[in-house]
């Protein structure tokens, strides 16, 4: 069986990065169970294992292996034993989270995906707090946001709640769907492409699986039936990747219990509020009771929630964030991110060097 490496996301920037690597293969891993994982080449799938190597020299567990990784294996197959996975290739997006409980570590959910699926059920699961939550990791991670209804055969105030969702969700494509009949995910198919991977993200119970089953025509997906209480039945255990017939690849992922923040982009999920707050009358307003300041305006306006704005500064809180504008907030994240390199003398760098190649 031959594989087609460009439907299953390889670009030439990674086939090129591959070539420092001799005698090893590219392979895009599919899941993970345990210390094991399962990766796609172009001779079909083989189980790997990590390198003690590679184990070694990572800084923290979020550099290793995930779900959508292209990574360099010693073998095709595994005629003579497991595969082993000697390096990670550059990712250009990943979406991650706080792990579970309170250890400050980042968990990684899925990489390399150009589309994340948000989905979020029209019945009890609808959680607009939720959803911005969703929202400004989604923005952060690279890839592009969109916002999937479900269930909308379950809801009797579609409008309504579309409404709802559209006045949070600024500048990202929301489509309503159902999975009883074929075409209530229709509108999906256009974001399915040769080499293209749309990751499926949301709480238990769903209908992602569904979802998927449907877009990929065979029930590749466990499902369970709706619960009594009008809530889904989580099915998914582990992250998982399928491969289309020529549509690219799509991610599915366990419904997520806690969604922590490490990193968010609050500027896009939030682009109304830091509008807003360009036209407070002072750079470090606060919005609580400043004079002149646009986002109190708004909300006796009615045009901005007290509840988006009490989530946008408890999101603000989690990320480390707050008090902080948009601008503070990306020069924080470049601090971060180049904390090894010298700080901001080498974001700058490197920022001059991204303006060079637009």
């Amino acid at each position: 069986m031959s594989i087609n490496m460009g439907n299953l996301g390889l670009t030439d920037s990674l086939i090129q990065e591959s070539k420092q690597y001799n005698n090893l293969f590219i392979g895009r891993v599919s899941s993970q169970f345990k210390n094991l994982y399962k990766v796609i080449t172009e001779n079909g799938e083989l189980i790997a294992e990590i390198a003690g190597k590679l184990h070694y020299k990572v800084n923290d567990q979020s550099e290793l292996p995930a779900v959508g990784d292209f990574v360099m294996v010693d073998r095709m197959d595994n005629f003579q034993g497991n595969g082993i996975i000697h390096q990670v290739l550059t990712r250009k997006s990943v979406f991650a989270r706080k792990s579970a409980g309170s250890k400050e570590e980042l968990q990684v959910v899925a990489t390399n995906i150009d589309t994340v699926f948000i989905c979020m059920s029209l019945n009890n699961d609808f959680n607009l707090r939720r959803l911005e939550r969703y929202l400004s990791i989604a923005w952060d991670s690279g890839a592009l946001p969109v916002v999937v209804l479900t269930k909308s055969d379950l809801c009797s105030d579609i409008e309504e709640k579309l409404d709802e969702v559209s006045s949070i969700a600024i500048g990202v494509d929301v489509h309503v769907t159902t999975s009883t009949s074929d075409e209530g995910y229709q509108s999906l198919q256009k974001y399915l492409s040769h080499g293209k991977t749309v990751a499926f993200i949301g709480s238990s119970g769903v209908g992602k699986s569904t979802l998927i089953n449907r877009l990929i025509g065979e029930n590749v997906v466990e499902t369970k039936e709706i619960r009594n209480d009008d809530k889904g039945r989580h099915t998914t255990t582990r992250r998982e990747l399928f491969l289309l017939p020529d549509s690219g690849v799509v991610i599915d992922t366990p419904g997520m219990r806690e969604l922590g923040i490490m990193s968010a982009d609050l500027s896009k999920s939030f682009v109304d509020i830091d509008e807003l707050a360009a036209q407070c009358k002072f750079n470090d307003c606060t919005h609580t009771n400043e004079p002149k300041c646009a986002v109190q305006n708004a909300i006796q306006e009615g045009t901005l929630t007290v509840e988006r704005l009490e989530n946008y500064r408890k999101l603000a809180r989690e990320a480390k964030y707050e008090g902080l504008n948009s601008k503070m907030i990306e020069k924080e994240k470049l601090n971060e991110l180049f904390k090894d390199m010298g700080g901001m003398k080498s974001a700058r760098k490197f920022l001059k060097q991204q303006k060079k190649r637009k």
